[in-house]
């Protein structure tokens, strides 16, 4: 089994290569690629997979992992705003469409029991595919990325409720109890979510990142989702709702940012595989010997889905543009229609030949779905020319669902770590009024901040989901904090290929890391060794009184030549060289009158300062105010300070004027 498993996989992906490459030049959905290549690999293609069975579990595995990330990416408090859609657009979509579907099987001559079920089957879309479409087109979080969300979560709950009515439409006893256990089991679900969300799973969560063990917080956040959906499917629901459920349970931690940054490399793993499981079952024997039949069909089921979708939205309010892209992105069949075409294939409401023909129907609107997709907003610009009521153009609900999304960060700073360093970047962009996100790995420090009311997310940098959760494609600049280069180059490296435009800017420890940051996409490297030399030798200059301009021009200079004057003692000798040191024999000190001293009451002329000791008065002062107009009549009260320019030499010697007579 482990062998035939494994050649499946080497089949799937070794076809799969060319053809996702091909479609890929040619700009098309790489989800196109996948379900050819699985028409290709399959018994109805070529035949290098005839048992698709390990294929289907696999493929299953993709569809919950593809919903946990949804619901990752999603929260409870969102999914509540979403509760108009769900219902309401939901419930419109899916009996209009039955409704159609089953007065035409009763037109042509089926039963009633077959003409709902019929109905039914057609009225559900494909989840896996409209939710990757739009995660892959950043559409998730438009208008009709979310209508299309909210009926396709109706759809996905109502699926369940479909496969238990089956046998009720068969004709089998003992359905009404099945279906009210089934609504008890649910209500417990949806329970244990809101208690799991609030209480189990961030306590959890959060003693396993304080083990900044990546292999632990992965193995984790697996067992959390599958433990879900495990539990879901024992109670009688779909996996993929149960995912979707896990998904929403961990989003409502700090740490659902870095979760679905670990889940994502297996998720897109496992989708493609369901793509490819789909083309396995598209029978091209049926298809030659139906073709006709079965095209007009699939643009029948295309054209009357894609107005019942259109028209559902409408009624719950929405306008003509986002009603053309909700009815063109749900109007394929979906997935679980299949599961539900094999039970009800199983209990007689389908003859065998109408099952075959139904599949070849799904599986050829599914492959449709990216282009219809790709044209939606052509024809949504289309339709807004054309002359309609404006009730239909604009809508007539006011409370579109972009009033409820968060305002996007633009032109913002990403903090990367949020140690001292990465705090004082903080504090100076708020001082500034520069929006900032921030990006660490402690979980007892983004649990603080948060509850400060920090923008501070837990992740690591390095992953894309993180770094695009931080918003880092509108970012206008990255500051790398961390210390490890290991950690820095590879958060470098990702955030120059998430947004090629960001100016990044770089903390490291050591010399040998800086031209290697350079050559992997950081603007400014800043390293903790040079600035504190810089700093060291300013101070020491300054001591020397070289004016501050020159000491400034030289702090310059070496950053902008990447601190090259500093690694190389030839520049070094050259440049500092020059350096004027002709201050170095003087002293600028201050010294308080005494009140009993030989200078208080005295004027600078009648003290001769300059004469006698060489001393320059530059500023006293006098009750913390300072006096800069200073002539000889200048009189020296008692608890002056005076701001002199002497030679070392005279220093002492001056200062005796000033201390109190014995």
């Amino acid at each position: 089994m482990e062998s035939s498993l494994l050649g499946d996989l080497l089949i799937i992906f070794g076809i799969s290569i060319p053809v996702v490459f091909i479609f890929s030049r040619l700009k098309i959905a790489p989800l196109v690629g996948f379900l050819l290549a699985g028409i290709l690999a399959g018994p109805f293609g070529f035949g290098l997979i005839q048992e698709g069975e390990n294929i289907k579990l696999l493929a299953e595995i993709g569809v919950v992992l593809l919903l946990f990330t949804i619901g990752i990416e999603f929260s409870l408090r969102d999914l509540l705003k979403l509760k108009r859609i769900v219902l309401l657009g939901g419930g419109l979509q899916l009996s209009i469409t039955s409704l159609l579907v089953a007065f035409i099987f009763l037109g042509l001559g089926d039963s009633w029991e077959s003409s709902v079920f019929m109905g039914l089957l057609v009225a559900l879309s494909s989840t896996a595919i409209v939710l990757k479409l739009l995660q892959e087109r950043g559409e998730m979080y438009s208008a009709h990325g979310r209508i299309a969300l909210g009926i396709l979560i109706f759809q996905d709950v109502a699926a369940v409720v479909i496969i238990l009515l089956t046998p009720l439409l068969a004709g089998v006893p003992g359905t009404e109890t099945a279906f009210f256990q089934l609504m008890l089991q649910g209500l417990g679900l949806v329970l244990f979510t809101l208690i799991s969300a609030r209480y189990i799973v961030p306590f959890l969560m959060y003693q396993i990142a304080q083990t900044r063990n990546s292999e632990l917080f992965l193995l984790s956040v697996v067992v959390i989702g599958l433990s879900v959906a495990w539990l879901t499917s024992m109670t009688g629901l779909s996996l993929a709702l149960g995912a979707f459920l896990a998904g929403l349970i961990i989003s409502e931690s700090e740490y659902a940012t870095q979760a679905l940054g670990n889940v994502i490399p297996f998720r897109d793993m496992f989708v493609s595989i369901f793509f490819v499981s789909i083309g396995l079952l598209l029978d091209l024997d049926i298809l030659r010997e139906h073709l006709v039949l079965i095209f007009a069909a699939t643009f029948a089921v295309l054209f009357l889905k894609a107005v019942v979708n259109a028209l559902s939205t409408f009624l719950i309010g929405f306008p003509l543009h986002t009603m053309v892209l909700v009815g063109l992105s749900l109007s394929q069949v979906g997935e679980f229609s299949l599961i539900l075409a094999n039970v009800g294939f199983a209990n007689g409401l389908v003859s065998s030949v109408v099952y075959q023909e139904f599949l070849n129907v799904a599986v050829l609107s599914m492959v449709l779905t990216p282009f219809i997709m790709g044209m939606g907003h052509q024809a949504a610009a289309f339709a807004q020319e054309l002359s309609l009521p404006q009730v239909l153009k604009s809508g007539w609900y006011n409370g579109l669902v972009e009033h409820s999304l968060e305002k996007e960060l633009e032109n913002h700073l990403v903090i990367i770590g949020y140690g001292v360093n990465g705090r004082n970047v903080a504090i100076a962009a708020r001082a500034a009024s520069i929006p900032y996100s921030i990006i660490d790995i402690n979980p007892d420090t983004v649990r603080k901040e948060k509850a400060k009311g920090e923008h501070i997310m837990y992740g690591d940098a390095a992953q894309k989901a993180v770094l695009e959760h931080a918003g880092i494609r509108d970012a206008k600049s990255v500051v790398v904090t961390a210390g490890d280069p290991v950690s820095a180059k590879r958060i470098i490296e990702a955030a120059r290929r998430l947004n090629p435009e960001v100016h990044i800017i770089a903390r490291t420890h050591f010399l040998s890391e800086l031209d290697r940051f350079y050559a992997i996409g950081a603007d400014e490297v800043i390293s903790d060794e040079f600035e504190s030399s810089i700093e060291l030798f300013s101070r020491v200059l300054n001591r020397y009184m070289v004016p501050e301009n020159e000491i400034e021009t030289v702090g310059d200079q070496l950053r902008a030549d990447h601190y090259r004057m500093l690694r190389n003692p030839e520049i070094r000798r050259r440049s500092v060289c020059e350096i004027s040191l002709d201050f170095s024999d003087v002293e600028i000190r201050s010294v308080r009158v005494g009140k009993q001293s030989e200078a208080a009451g005295q004027t600078l002329g009648g003290l001769q300062i300059r004469k006698k000791y060489r001393v320059s008065v530059l500023a006293i002062s006098r009750k913390h105010r300072l006096i800069y107009d200073l002539g000889a009549e200048t009189e020296l009260n008692p608890n002056d300070i005076l701001l002199i320019i002497s030679p070392q030499e005279r220093l002492e010697e001056f200062r005796e004027l000033f201390e109190d007579r014995m």
